[in-house]
């Protein structure tokens, strides 16, 4: 295998628990966030006018690729961290360390 096949298999991973487990919890949080933004922004109560749903569809976007963002680059560590235990770096020796 070749060195970075594990880190890329464990971004897939990590991309496919999102799906999973994430991408649901990350949009709604995202769009509270959207939310609390706009009562500062216009004053609460919070009208529906179409700056606050562009808030809150912009705090969704930037939730669901944030926390996206962070399950693929754990996976991808712990790709990196698996490949290290199995040994599958597959360094060969130099010509250098050989005579030795």
């Amino acid at each position: 295998m070749k060195k970075r096949t594990f880190p890329i298999v464990g971004a897939g991973f990590g991309i496919a628990a999102f799906l999973a487990i994430g991408l649901l919890p990350s949009l709604v949080y995202g769009g509270y966030a959207g939310i609390v933004l706009a009562g500062a922004l216009f004053g609460t109560p919070v009208a529906s006018t179409l700056a606050v749903r562009i808030l809150a569809i912009v705090g969704m976007v930037m939730g669901v690729v944030g926390v996206g963002a962070l399950f693929a680059v754990g996976g991808a560590a712990l790709g990196a961290g698996v490949e290290v235990l199995v040994g599958a770096g597959g360094r060969e020796p130099s010509a250098d360390s050989r005579k030795l």
